[in-house]
């Protein structure tokens, strides 16, 4: 059966998408020293698998879902961002860990593998818009703020697995968790288990979604701390009576999806579900079919009937992906417009290639490492969300 999948619409923004030009306020944003291959270089490909097979199990390369085609054919192994970090603990004997996607993750699977062990990010300005909307040093004056206030003794800090090493090291050393998008409510239930209050880092719409429609929380019982507003735009009554304190951070590709776009997908696809992503939108998240993860997405396209219609709420690249593994399903994008995370496509085939030469050649480029107390606070956080039950 031939695919039906139809490409969105470009936009006039549709070069930043695709990771072409420079972002110096991206999380890490500078540009890759040495010379990029031309990115018309019919020769990449054979490149790439030259230089991959002569590192031979000396690299082991983790592709992202997120990743275009042409990097994720390079992968040993594909996933969500805690996975890949896992899988990159599970293989010791690696030296080097080649981690195609963006800073935060990389920072992870530096924090859980050995000291032997080099992580590479391919392009240092594949950072995450989200994990920039948490700095630490806003963070910290937020934690003030509570500790005047006479609250900290109450909250508990659970942070996004998006989010720098910087965060994770605050969480773990206030006694804090780490989550990820498919067990954010078993560490919400262990944190209410050890305070009353949660303090919610970096994106707010995972945070609400899963207080509300899996905890059964109220809207009222949730609060929006703005590092831009003076005392975060909220009164001392509004702290204290508060029982989710959310940050105000959101992922850049998620917020895209708005209510009209559900609306507008279920008029002209008749028996279509919706199938999104729990960094959307409170509205699009109850307005949707179903809600999970990215793995969670996965599974539940691998599982539909054929015949079936799905309209899907998250990056462009995986939704492509799952459309042309599954011909037999209608699958399309919840937006009509391109929705690429720009960040994350900036890992393309040139830099892919230009990471994997550079290691033949004997040198290590772009290696991502945390420094001993932020990772040892940072893991801390880490295995009290392993720990989990």
């Amino acid at each position: 059966m031939t695919s039906t999948w139809i490409e969105p619409a470009s936009t006039a923004t549709a070069l930043l998408l695709l990771g072409r030009g420079t972002d110096p306020a991206s999380e890490r944003g500078v540009d890759c020293p040495g010379d990029l291959p031309a990115p018309s270089d019919p020769d990449l490909v054979a490149r790439a698998t030259a230089a991959k097979a002569a590192l031979g199990n000396r690299v082991f390369v983790l592709g992202h879902h997120y990743q275009r085609d042409e990097v994720i054919q390079f992968a040993d192994v594909t996933g969500d961002s805690f996975k890949l970090a896992q899988q990159a603990a599970a293989r010791p004997d690696a030296e080097f860990i080649l981690f195609c996607g963006v800073h935060f993750m990389a920072e992870s699977a530096d924090i859980l593998t050995t000291p032997d062990q080099k992580v590479i990010l391919p392009d240092l300005a594949a950072g995450c818009s989200m994990a920039d909307m948490a700095v630490l040093g806003q963070v910290e004056t937020a934690w003030e703020r509570f500790e005047d206030l006479g609250i900290t003794g109450e909250i508990v800090p659970v942070t996004y697995m998006n989010s720098s090493a910087d965060i994770k090291g605050f969480v773990g050393r206030n006694k804090g968790v780490v989550c990820t998008s498919s067990n954010a409510k078993r560490a919400l239930d262990w944190s209410f288990e050890q305070g009353s209050k949660v303090f919610f880092l970096p994106d707010q719409h995972l945070g609400r979604n899963t207080a509300v429609l899996e905890m059964g929380f109220d809207l009222d019982d949730c609060v929006l701390y703005d590092p831009h507003k003076p005392g975060g735009g909220l009164t001392d009554e509004q702290l204290r009576n508060a029982r989710m304190i959310l940050w105000r951070g959101h992922c850049s590709v998620h917020g895209r999806f708005t209510l009209d776009s559900v609306r507008e997908v279920r008029e002209r696809v008749p028996g279509v579900n919706v199938l999104v992503h729990p960094e959307c939108r409170h509205d699009v998240v109850r307005a949707a079919d179903f809600v999970g993860s990215t793995e969670y997405i996965i599974r539940a396209l691998d599982a539909a009937e054929p015949g079936s219609s799905w309209a899907v709420g998250t990056e462009l690249n995986l939704v492509r992906r799952m459309a042309l593994a599954h011909p037999d399903k209608q699958i399309m994008f919840l937006d009509r417009a391109v929705c690429y995370c720009s960040t994350m496509n900036r890992i393309d085939l040139p830099h892919l290639v230009w990471a994997l030469e550079e290691l033949v050649a004997g040198r290590v480029p772009n290696q991502i490492s945390v420094d001993p107390d932020t990772a040892h606070h940072a893991r801390v956080a880490l295995d009290q969300m392993l720990a989990l039950p």
